[in-house]
């Protein structure tokens, strides 16, 4: 390849990444060409499906900052550069792979971090980025700060999450339900009301014991 046509390779490949929210490394040796069309078609606007060469692909993380992508980078390679919903494109990217085995997802890069093959899997695993940081704050956070904390952190971050939560559950099912393991105290009962006067006996003034004199020298005269 020419340098020019080089650097232009280089400089499209960078602006991929620069664009995305995230990249899934895969290797699609064995695929047809039709089979690579109904990929990209699967993936609809979460990725643009793009064959690439090895050598450009290492030159162009390396310009835009990523790391851990060389071992990465062998055999036919195609990246997935996701533009929409991240767990979508996972999703699909995993669903394609078992219909079609020869799909094989290496890894990839979300937010900046590297991910490895398993915790792209857990990203295709999740129900939905609000149920999951619900149940995370719920069942593993214990303070207000650490609950916003959690539900600001990166995407990257949610598999990694995802595992601990799930390594969590197997100790503790309840987690997942929200809870924290512990049952919680019954509430205490209310307490019965003290009953109010009637209305004839809060009109009638209580006896004093003047009164009660007077009536008594009354009834002897």
């Amino acid at each position: 390849m020419a340098r020019p046509e080089k650097t232009a390779a280089v400089a499209e490949i960078v602006d991929s990444f620069n664009e995305s929210a995230g990249a899934v490394l895969t290797e699609y040796r064995g695929l047809t060409v039709k089979q690579l069309q109904d990929l990209r078609r699967s993936l609809g606007e979460n990725a643009n499906y793009a064959v690439v060469k090895n050598t450009l692909a290492k030159i162009a993380a390396t310009e835009v900052g990523i790391e851990g992508f060389d071992d990465l980078l062998n055999g036919p390679t195609a990246i997935a550069f996701i533009n929409g919903d991240v767990v979508e494109a996972a999703k699909g990217l995993r669903d394609f792979a078992k219909a079609n085995p020869a799909l094989v997802i290496k890894g990839g890069v979300l937010d900046g971090k590297p991910l490895d093959a398993s915790e792209i899997a857990k990203l295709a695993d999740l129900e939905s980025r609000e149920v999951l940081l619900g149940k995370l704050a719920g069942g593993m956070l214990a303070t207000l700060s650490q609950a916003v904390y959690l539900l600001n952190a990166p995407l990257a971050q949610v598999a990694r999450l995802a595992g601990a939560l799930e390594a969590k559950a197997q100790e503790d099912p309840s987690i997942l339900a929200g809870g924290a393991g512990t049952p919680a105290a019954p509430a205490a009962e209310d307490a019965p009301a003290e009953e109010a006067p009637s209305s004839e006996e809060a009109a009638e003034p209580e006896a004093t014991d003047e009164s009660a004199d007077q009536a008594a020298e009354s009834t002897d005269a």
